[in-house]
C-alpha cells in the first residue's frame, strides 16, 4: 500500500466537507445518535467550519491518498489539526477513513505521517481526543503508542457533550 498525504487547498474545502459528511454519517449515528452527529458535522466538519478553523486557528488538513501500482490515486480519508506553540505539541483533531478502507493499516500510516511532521517542526509530542465509547479507535491509538493522559467532558452546545479521553504520544516513540 502506497499512502500519501495531500495538503487540502482552500478550493478543495468543499470536497473535504463532503468526504467528512460521508464518513461521519456512516460511522457516528449508531454511537452518538443522528441528532448529535448532524450537530457536530455542522459545527466542526462543514465548509464554513473548516474554513474558519484554517483561518482562525491555523488548522491544516490533508487528504489521505492511496496510490495503486499504475500511479492512479484515490482519496481514502482525511486528517487535520494544528500546532500548539504553547505546549510544543501537535493537536490531531481529525483522523477519518472511509468504511471500506478501515483495517488496512491507514491509521498507522497517519501516525507515521504526524511523527515525521512533528519531528520536522521540532515538536515534542502529538495528542488527540477520542470518544470514550470508541473502542476501535482507542485500541488503534494505544497500539501506535498513544497513552491516556486525561479524561474530558466538554459541552459543545445544543445540549450535547463530548465525553473523551485525551491521548498523547511522544514524537518518535
Amino acid at each position: 500500500m502506497d499512502v500519501a498525504f495531500k495538503s487540502v487547498s482552500p478550493h478543495e474545502v468543499p470536497e473535504l466537507a463532503e468526504l467528512a459528511r460521508e464518513i461521519w454519517f456512516e460511522y457516528w449515528p449508531p454511537r452518538i445518535g443522528q441528532a448529535q452527529t448532524t450537530y457536530m458535522v455542522d459545527l466542526f466538519q462543514s465548509e464554513d467550519a473548516i474554513r474558519r478553523a484554517m483561518a482562525e486557528d491555523a488548522f491544516e488538513y490533508w487528504f489521505i491518498v492511496e496510490r495503486d501500482s499504475s500511479g492512479a490515486e484515490r482519496i481514502v480519508g482525511y486528517t487535520g489539526g494544528h500546532v500548539e506553540p504553547e505546549t510544543n505539541r501537535f493537536f490531531i483533531s481529525k483522523i477519518y477513513v472511509l468504511q471500506s478502507e478501515r483495517g488496512r493499516g491507514l491509521g498507522k500510516a497517519v501516525v507515521r505521517f504526524y511523527d515525521d511532521l512533528c519531528r520536522g517542526r521540532g515538536l515534542r509530542a502529538m495528542y488527540l481526543t477520542v470518544n470514550k465509547g470508541n473502542e476501535l479507535a482507542i485500541h488503534a491509538y494505544d497500539a501506535t503508542g498513544f497513552r491516556v493522559i486525561e479524561k474530558a467532558v466538554t459541552s459543545i452546545g445544543g445540549g450535547f457533550v463530548m465525553d473523551d479521553y485525551i491521548m498523547e504520544r511522544e514524537v518518535g516513540s
